[in-house]
């Protein structure tokens, strides 16, 4: 038997939504007090906000190396370093 999907229609456009993403949302409808469409177009538009600034943290980011402003470091250097931060924590919490 094919699982159910929720159909939502926004402005002409369907949006389909397994049943889990269904019961959050209709959870996160009835604590806020507004509809399921508002609750959906408040999600979208954080979504896309939250991707154009990741898009430009990246962008700066990868600037900043192009511009040589900041220097890569290896990933090797990056794992030694957090196997010495666990390694440390460790020693100081023994047992834990």
């Amino acid at each position: 038997m094919p699982e159910r999907r929720f159909s939502f229609i926004l402005k002409n456009m369907e949006v389909r939504f397994t049943p889990e993403t269904e019961r959050k949302l209709a959870e996160l409808a009835a604590q806020s007090g507004r509809g399921a469409t508002e609750v959906v177009q408040d999600v979208v538009e954080g979504y896309f906000d939250e991707l154009a600034q990741t898009r430009d943290m990246l962008s700066s980011r990868y600037d900043d190396l192009k511009s040589g402003r900041v220097r890569p470091v290896p990933g090797d250097k990056v794992a030694a370093h957090f196997r010495e931060r666990s390694a440390a924590a460790r020693r100081s919490h023994p047992g834990s």
